[in-house]
């Protein structure tokens, strides 16, 4: 049996343990540490009445609050989906060139157009919107735009996309093939002409007159391109296809011409809006030329 007793020095009873003269004393706890200890079992006892608490075997108990994580859950995605659907009313009332007066509108169509861009984007333009100059994908970071890259310019091309078979309204341009029409002296003189654009090359008098001849009339006296019809820029030093000796004279001989499916039908309006937004976003998107004085008026700008 332990023997008990009182420790003189203290006055606190011992346990009646002894380990090599060594006495456990039997000091009662804090008298805030109890009552934190109370407060904790009494916590625990109202949490089971009021939460769900005890598994059974189908479901929990469903506590006096009928409170559940599943409903709570519930209740915040539908205060996220009103949220949404309030974002996109406001989207879809708005005139797109309009949408930059509205700078967290604007900012909602941005991170919108940027998850519809991962989904339905990134497998030709690359997660970065880099593009592929090997596979001819263009690059939407820079500010070179065959068609324009204002909003409304931007959601046009979406919307029709780019020789889009069966869409009178896709963008479409068509660059002749010149294999044959010239030997190899006029094509390395055409290239040439070509380069000196940006600087890239020394220009001489055979290549510019066969590029007044065969080229001007698209892509301008100077290289500055025609957006009225697709023709690209040459003057920029922002290649689609490279920027190679090689790769132009292959583009000159025999042209690569990409195809981007229309995006009307697949994806809804709002979509649209939001991906022509955040791909404006990108670095390179162009401001409206004019905009319409009276804000209640919708501005309707040729693309």
């Amino acid at each position: 049996m332990a023997n008990k007793r009182i420790d003189q020095p203290t006055g606190t009873p011992t346990v009646g343990h002894e380990w090599d003269g060594i006495e456990e004393l039997d000091t009662p706890l804090p008298r805030w540490w109890l009552w934190t200890f109370y407060l904790t079992i009494a916590f625990a006892v109202g949490y089971v009445i009021a939460y769900p608490a005890w598994p059974m075997i189908d479901r929990a108990t469903e506590g006096v609050l009928g409170w559940s994580s599943r409903g709570e859950l519930a209740e915040e995605m539908s205060a996220a989906d009103q949220a949404r659907a309030t974002v996109r009313e406001q989207l879809a009332r708005i005139p797109i060139e309009r949408l930059p007066e509205d700078g967290p509108l604007m900012q909602q169509a941005v991170a919108g157009g940027a998850a519809a861009f991962r989904v339905n984007c990134v497998q030709c333009h690359g997660s970065g919107a880099a593009g592929s100059q090997e596979l001819g994908y263009p690059n939407l970071n820079d500010d070179d735009w065959l068609w324009g890259g204002d909003l409304k310019a931007i959601e046009y091309t979406l919307a029709h996309g780019i020789r889009q078979a069966g869409d009178d309204e896709t963008r479409s341009s068509v660059m002749p093939p010149f294999a044959g029409a010239f030997d190899t002296d006029q094509l390395n003189a055409l290239t040439d002409h070509v380069l000196a654009f940006s600087g890239k090359a020394e220009s001489n008098p055979v290549g510019a007159q066969i590029y007044a001849d065969n080229c001007a009339a698209c892509h301008g006296i100077r290289g500055e391109g025609d957006r009225a019809q697709g023709a690209p820029t040459l003057n920029d030093a922002i290649w689609l296809r490279g920027s190679s000796r090689e790769a132009i004279k292959q583009q000159i001989l025999n042209p690569r011409m990409g195809m981007m499916p229309k995006w009307e039908g697949r994806l809804d309006p709002v979509t649209l809006k939001m991906l022509a937004a955040y791909v404006h976003s990108l670095g390179g998107g162009e401001d409206f030329v004019e905009v319409a004085e009276d804000p209640e008026v919708a501005v309707d700008e040729q693309p």
